[in-house]
């Protein structure tokens, strides 16, 4: 069996085909899963995503092992929305993290998001 001696099987998602491939993906022995969610806000979700679709705030209470939400933060976008984010998962059983943002096109910096530290 090729998942013997695996503790731990996760996939990173946005979350947006999450409720229809979820119980294909549990089967499968998916345990954990990491959602990149930057905001709370169905406009802004769906500007990031590039498609339509709900706010994944609804399916964070999906039934695993592991849940874990990963937030990149940036100046002018989402900064506002930290303490949200706090509130939002403080009575879910899952872990929020907060991430820089990395400054970087691909061919130069750009530091005009980035939030510095205080």
């Amino acid at each position: 069996d090729k998942l013997k001696g695996l503790k731990t099987i996760a996939v990173t998602t946005n979350g947006i085909n999450l409720t229809r491939l979820l119980p294909r993906l549990k089967e499968a022995g998916l345990n954990a899963i990491n959602i990149s969610l930057d905001t709370l806000v169905p406009a802004k979700f769906e500007f990031i995503v590039r498609r339509k679709g709900t706010n994944l705030s609804s399916k964070a209470t999906v039934c695993l092992l592991y849940l874990q939400v990963n937030c990149v933060v940036m100046r002018g976008f989402n900064e506002d929305e930290v303490l949200d984010f706090v509130d939002f998962t403080k009575d879910l059983p899952l872990d929020v993290r907060f991430i820089e943002y990395m400054p970087f096109d691909g061919k130069c910096c750009s530091f005009e998001i980035l939030l510095a530290q205080k």
